[in-house]
């Protein structure tokens, strides 16, 4: 329904109707594992976000979804809607007969409007970098997030041959970054989200789009290797923060810096793993969970830290009922390691209406997808994906520039209040839900 209703407003010519805005453009950077105590402490190397905060406006915390990974993270902050709503339920599928390597990579697996679905609608230019499930996205100068489920591919040949319109990318080389390998566009390496902010900086500045997102990768994957704080962390944060004042310098370059408005945000917090546990050993243990292809009756489609049950039936409720004994059987120390999430909490957050229930680790314990071996074991490292319900899984909001009232601090806000934040500055007719923040931090 929503392709054909945007087929059908492009095919007559139609621009919906324009509401006031207060930014004529509007820049939404996402940095993945991006955390409030950044910008609101000190001794981080962030000069720009710290200087935005200050300026602006910005949040003691931003209440994720469940699970609070990637993907389905960035696709609530682009349609202001909960997984249940948008259908992007993790960062990869739950494929029954073992993953393959898929993601969520295409924008067209997207139940509800986005905003670039409304920026369109309006008649307006966008753009996009490295964001995720933006394959195939009506977005007129977009560089999405992809690779290829074929090691032998290197990550950024699908990137070349998604990005639109065609020539876009070579453009892009021959005019802002120079010849781009894989390893040059690799969370591996800094240079990973340099080149990115160069791209972003170079369509800014050439097209002028009304609404430009950017993923910016980096600190994620330093905090999963490092934890919340280490040296590699501190050397992608400042990354990220160079990423910012990049951005803004290009806003000058480019003449808009006055009628744009800036918003830094995120997807999730990070917390610092001790332990690692493996339900599916348990389901094995009892054989609900066999060693052949279609051989189960239940199994864990684990997402970052917290697992969700599936049944091959899902009207078995014998089966449902043998795993909650199964859990509340676990021996004590293994059992204080996580909590039941049963449907009605699943509904209440919005999280996949497929699962028959979940386990939500305490902090400190991340799932094992493994269906072998120890059910406890050694974890190291950072990750996420816990219920958002603690300030360490939290992510961070700043806006800063034209229609912000600034000087604003929010105590608490969702995920789901930042699209409408966003619709609200650039006058679009874009409400998927009731939030009260744009009228708060907008000016009329």
């Amino acid at each position: 329904m929503k392709c054909l209703l945007i087929t059908l407003g492009l095919s007559v010519g139609l621009a919906w109707p324009a509401r006031s805005q207060s930014a004529k453009h509007v820049v939404l950077i996402s940095i993945d594992g991006f955390r409030p105590d950044f910008y609101r402490e000190s001794n981080w190397p962030t000069p720009n976000l710290q200087r935005l905060a200050a300026q602006g406006v910005s949040a003691d915390g931003v209440r994720g979804v469940f699970p609070s990974v990637t993907y389905p993270s960035h696709t609530t902050l682009i349609t202001g809607v909960a997984p249940a709503a948008h259908g992007i339920y993790y960062n990869s599928p739950f494929e029954p007969d073992g993953a393959t390597g898929r993601w969520y990579w295409e924008e067209n697996l997207i139940k509800t409007e986005t905003l670039w679905d409304a920026v369109r609608k309006a008649g307006r230019k966008s753009a996009s970098v490295m964001w995720p499930v933006s394959v195939g996205a009506p977005i007129d100068y977009n560089v999405p997030e992809f690779w290829s489920t074929d090691k032998n591919i290197d990550r950024l040949t699908p990137v070349r041959e998604q990005t639109t319109p065609t020539g876009l990318f070579a453009e892009i080389e021959q005019n802002a970054t120079g010849k781009l390998t894989a390893r040059d566009m690799s969370s591996d390496y800094v240079s990973g989200d340099e080149n990115g902010s160069r791209i972003a900086a170079y369509l800014l500045e050439t097209y002028k789009p009304a609404l430009l997102t950017l993923h910016v990768f980096g600190v994620d994957h330093a905090e999963h290797q490092d934890g919340r704080d280490g040296a590699h962390v501190r050397r992608a944060l400042a990354t990220a923060d160079w990423v910012v004042g990049n951005l803004l310098e290009a806003l000058t370059k480019a003449g808009i810096d006055k009628e744009t408005a800036v918003i830094v945000t995120g997807d999730h917090g990070f917390v610092d793993i001790t332990t690692t546990l493996a339900p599916n050993v348990w389901l094995s243990e009892t054989g609900l969970y066999g060693s052949g292809k279609g051989n189960w009756k239940a199994q864990f489609h684990t997402s970052g830290a917290a697992a969700f049950l599936m049944l091959k039936n899902p009207k078995d409720l014998k089966t449902l009922a043998r795993v909650r004994r199964m859990l509340a059987a676990a021996p004590a120390a293994q059992r204080a390691l996580f909590r039941v999430v049963e449907r009605p909490e699943l509904d209440a957050i919005g999280a996949d209406p497929h699962a028959a229930l979940a386990l939500a680790p305490v902090l400190g314990v991340a799932m094992s997808a493994s269906r072998e071996g120890a059910v406890v074991r050694p974890g190291k490292g950072g990750t996420h994906g816990f219920f958002p319900d603690t300030p360490q899984i939290q992510t961070g909001f700043i806006g800063y520039g034209a229609g912000f009232t600034a000087g604003q601090v929010v105590p608490q806000m969702e995920l789901q209040d930042i699209a409408p934040i966003v619709a609200k500055l650039l006058g679009l007719p874009f409400a998927p839900n009731q939030s009260q923040l744009p009228a708060q931090l907008v000016k009329p």
